[in-house]
């Protein structure tokens, strides 16, 4: 059922061992790992993340569902820079943003810290990445002058005193990081329904 996700992720296999300290193994199927894990969780732990937001776990899956039709559409168009441009508003919206906020910070809360699926939240919650989600929602980025990966301003802490700084993501990492976030969304998403 995750084998295409877990292909999907192998490119990813070192980045997943170096950066998030997923084992080996866990990396060479991260899709089938996270399932796992969610498949063992206690019920009332199942319970309490499928019900942790008043957005249904049925309609999230609705909206991934709907994201994946999008962008499957959006590639047939990638000569066109109006429709690459909406893409990547709408990919990193939903990788960094909806799910960052309601499902990421929750499965992070609920999973124990050595789990390929906490790991793979932290990752997504914390900088570089939860400064590029908050650049998002506050429309605080622009492409590179080479269009070779984003620029952003954004905090480094949560101190409402502490100035706005300039990061930068090449395409390369954005890429790693939106097909982690799909990869544990899917994979958790589906994992829950089917129990």
């Amino acid at each position: 059922m995750y084998e295409y996700l877990d292909e999907q992720m192998l490119q990813w296999g070192a980045k997943l061992r170096d950066d998030l300290k997923v084992d080996s193994e866990a990396a060479k199927r991260l899709a089938t790992a996270i399932s796992h894990e969610i498949s063992q969780l206690p019920e009332e732990i199942r319970f309490r993340i499928m019900n942790a937001t008043p957005v249904g776990l049925r309609e999230r899956i609705d909206e991934l569902v709907a994201f994946q039709s999008w962008m499957d559409f959006a590639f047939r168009f990638r000569d066109c820079p109006e429709v690459v441009r909406a893409q990547v508003i709408t990919q990193n919206y939903v990788c960094f943003v909806y799910l960052g906020d309601a499902w990421f910070k929750v499965l992070r809360k609920e999973l124990g810290s050595e789990s390929a699926v906490a790991k793979c939240c932290k990752y997504l919650t914390d900088n570089p990445v939860r400064a590029f989600r908050n650049a998002m929602a506050h429309d605080n980025w622009r492409y590179n002058a080479d269009y070779s990966g984003l620029q952003y301003w954004a905090k480094k802490g949560s101190d409402p005193d502490e100035p706005i700084i300039e990061w930068e993501v090449s395409q390369q990492d954005l890429n790693f990081w939106q097909s982690l976030a799909q990869c544990t969304a899917y994979a958790s998403f589906l994992s829950l329904d089917h129990q």
